[in-house]
């Protein structure tokens, strides 16, 4: 018995960019994120650059998460294990559900790609009040490798044989 086709349910994503140096003229990671997520069919709600600071990065992804307009945020930077890399830190207190497989495949994945650095990534994601949360690494190849590999799919209604998008309407059903 074979099942009938999906059509794309767009989503409505927001992106953060972490940096203390990047403006939009050179935010490669973050216009790759945009490009790739509107050539999917999905719509940007906003992007933008925040210092990497745990507290701002907290208030903007706060923001997003009250957000109703806003099912996905992605983040890029801030992942790594220098002493200005906070945006573990700063998201991760607000994740009532941690996606543990995202960032342990997305590792596995970087493996094949980078071999042993791809360790150095605290690439995670979860959920906040029904909303899709991914910190991603700041270089555009890791946000690549995490869109075309694990995203794309999984932010895409039609992926079988299950994805995020069809689980959005269940998100908050223990506020019911």
């Amino acid at each position: 018995m074979s099942q009938s086709p999906r059509e794309l349910i767009p989503v409505p994503i927001a992106v953060m960019t972490v940096s203390d140096s990047r403006t939009e003229a050179d935010d490669k990671s973050g216009k790759l994120l945009v490009d790739r997520l509107t050539s999917a069919g999905h719509s940007l709600v906003e992007k933008v650059i925040v210092p990497d600071d745990v507290f701002q990065i907290r208030a903007v992804a706060s923001r997003w998460i009250a957000d109703p307009a806003v099912q996905v945020v992605l983040m890029t930077g801030g992942t790594g294990v220098t002493g200005f890399d906070g945006t573990p830190e700063a998201v991760r207190p607000l994740f009532e559900k941690v996606l543990d497989g995202f960032g342990e495949i997305f590792r596995a994945i970087s493996f094949e790609e980078i071999a042993t650095s791809s360790l150095q990534s605290r690439a995670l994601g979860g959920v906040a009040n029904g909303t899709y949360l991914f910190s991603l690494p700041g270089s555009s190849g890791a946000c690549a490798t995490a869109w075309d590999k694990l995203l794309v799919h999984q932010l895409d209604y039609r992926t079988r044989p299950c994805n995020l998008v069809e689980l959005m309407p269940r998100l908050l059903e223990h506020r019911r």
